[in-house]
């Protein structure tokens, strides 16, 4: 049987073909990129506060200057105590808000005066760099209401979250948009 010949491709046949297929590859990516960043819209990163282990990583690896994982208190599960494990050294010299009292590196914990013996105890977010003292000390002698949260107004949502990849705890996960924050009382 004979074969059909086969006329050579013309370097204009040839380069109209080669534009074509990297039309196609060119679409193809951009549809790869935009699914993968609808997926990183869709998700943020958040931390699971029963994973958290108050390792400090969160103060010195993420990639913005200041961290955006923040301290936060649950003002329901608080004591309100007049000795704050959280906000004082393990043991202060008198309990005042002296800075040699305070645990907390850069004064982020506010406390007012409440009611004898009740204070109330409040984060300055903007001053706050995610070192987790104040959830170590609130964790092992107190009730647990400080624990630390990334804050998405700060966080630039990276694909592969740099505090995320040094977590000791594996506490760092993907969590819906619609529900981006874990709760202290959720496990």
């Amino acid at each position: 049987m004979n074969e059909p010949r086969r006329e050579p491709v013309s370097r204009r046949q040839f380069l109209r073909h080669g534009v074509r297929l990297a039309a196609i590859a060119g679409v193809g990516g951009l549809v790869g990129a935009l699914a993968g960043r609808t997926r990183a819209e869709t998700t943020v990163w958040q931390i699971d506060p029963a994973k958290c282990l108050h390792c400090s990583n969160c103060a010195t690896h993420c990639v913005l200057e200041q961290s955006a994982v923040k301290c936060v208190h649950a003002y329901a599960m608080c004591g309100y105590c007049q000795l704050c494990t959280g906000y004082f050294e393990p043991e202060p010299n008198e309990l005042t808000t002296a800075a040699e009292n305070q645990l907390c590196p850069t004064a982020a914990i506010k406390r007012s005066f409440v009611e004898d013996p009740y204070y109330e105890y409040t984060i300055d977010e903007q001053l706050c760099i995610g070192c987790a003292k104040c959830v170590e000390g609130c964790s092992r002698f107190g009730n647990g209401s400080l624990f630390l949260q990334v804050r998405h107004d700060r966080c630039l949502n990276c694909n592969e979250c740099a505090i995320a990849v040094v977590c000791p705890g594996d506490a760092f996960r993907r969590v819906p948009v619609s529900h981006p924050y874990r709760l202290k009382t959720d496990h």
